[in-house]
């Protein structure tokens, strides 16, 4: 049988539509509105770079042109949403957490693999203290339970001390959880005292767990092989992928289809048996400034076959060695993504170091036009009074 065929223009569509990149980042920011894009997303990650905005900011900025960053904390404490860990620290909707329990488990199978390798079988002993010491006084902050050890902590596991290392190993197994931040630093409490009990007593069976995750990160992506579905959100592993898709393609609740790349070539990959007839959104022809970190861009490699664009960010890179600069932000337009831009926030300004265009789509007066819209926009976000631009900045 013929699988059916998604041209690339059509694919890009769909999948920006998925990932509320479509309309216009109008509507509402805050409260159940803004707690609806992150359950949309799926997660929103989180990232503590602020050269301009934080990654989750932007990222959310990106699909809400209202929001701003004051509006995520209270989602935090209101317990709409938890942080953990998806392929990178994450917000997630607290309805998810039931799924984060199998999460856990994997997360703390593989840390007591490494760390008892490495740090002896009494680690653990060291930790069940720190979780004594949260259960008995409250919150805590890594640098809170520095102090409480006295001297300057160096020395700990990862060059972290001991307490910041347990902290996070309590975290990432879920027996502590992310009640709060304060400039930026995470506050740790009990889980119990953290999820609300209606999603921290709910349990699911693992089978189930797996089957939520993959078909969730499907919904999301629109279509995509077994291996983009379980790096989604990292819950799955290869194999129960592989199972999925052959019992989704038996059962019929899963077709395959041919997604055509940005280079012309054919790729096999599973979708929804009405993807193909599913009408795909316009997308205009807004210039949009995107987090490194969007979850459109996470898979670079998808990312490549879909746009034809390749990216990685630099901050690891040496200064010399660097293709572009130490945080570039992509730049998309419409449905193409058209270059990328190096720009910072400096003493209140907007500062614009550089604009590099993609092949084809070369800066000319209208598309400036349009940039420079958004870079006012992006601006207000950043709380900087005015934009100013490099001699150069055109490359």
């Amino acid at each position: 049988m013929t699988r059916p065929l998604i041209d690339n223009a059509t694919a890009r569509r769909i999948f920006l539509g998925r990932h509320l990149l479509s309309g216009a980042p109008a509507g509402p920011a805050r409260g159940d509105d803004l707690a609806g894009v992150v359950a949309a997303l799926g997660f929103v990650q989180v990232d503590s770079v602020n050269t301009l905005a934080r990654a989750h900011d932007l990222i959310l900025w990106s699909r809400r042109q209202r929001y701003r960053p004051a509006a995520l904390p209270p989602l935090l404490e209101a317990r709409r949403v938890f942080e953990h860990w998806t392929h990178d620290a994450a917000i997630v909707p607290v309805e998810f957490f039931p799924h984060w329990r199998h999460n856990f488990a994997r997360h703390r199978a593989r840390m007591d693999r490494r760390w008892a390798r490495l740090q002896g079988e009494d680690y653990r002993a060291r930790f069940d203290e720190v979780l004594r010491r949260v259960a008995d006084t409250g919150p805590v902050t890594a640098a809170e339970a520095r102090g409480a050890e006295g001297g300057n902590g160096s020395g700990g596991w990862w060059e972290w001390h001991p307490s910041k290392a347990a902290l996070e190993y309590l975290w990432r197994a879920g027996e502590l959880s992310i009640t709060r931040r304060e400039s930026f630093r995470k506050v740790y409490d009990l889980t119990e005292r953290v999820i609300p009990p209606e999603w921290l007593n709910r349990r699911t069976d693992e089978a189930e767990t797996i089957d939520w995750a993959l078909d969730a990160a499907l919904d999301r992506l629109g279509f995509a092989t077994p291996g983009e579905a379980w790096k989604f959100f990292d819950i799955a592993r290869p194999a129960e992928a592989a199972d999925w898709a052959k019992r989704g393609l038996a059962s019929g609740a899963l077709i395959e289809v041919d997604i055509e790349s940005a280079d012309g070539s054919h790729r096999r990959a599973l979708a929804r048996p009405g993807l193909p007839d599913e009408a795909a959104p316009e997308t205009g022809g807004r210039v949009r400034v995107l987090s490194p970190f969007d979850p459109a861009l996470r898979d670079r490699a998808r990312a490549e076959r879909l746009f034809g664009f390749a990216y990685r960010i630099e901050i690891f890179v040496p200064a010399p060695q660097r293709s572009y600069g130490y945080y570039v932000f992509p730049v998309m337009e419409g449905a193409r993504l058209i270059g990328r831009i190096d720009m910072k926030r400096e003493a209140g300004r907007l500062a614009v170091a550089a604009f590099w265009p993609e092949p084809g789509a070369p800066l000319g007066r209208g598309r400036e036009a349009r940039l420079r819209a958004e870079l006012e926009r992006i601006a207000r976000l950043g709380g900087c009074g005015e934009i100013v631009f490099a001699p150069d900045w055109r490359r």
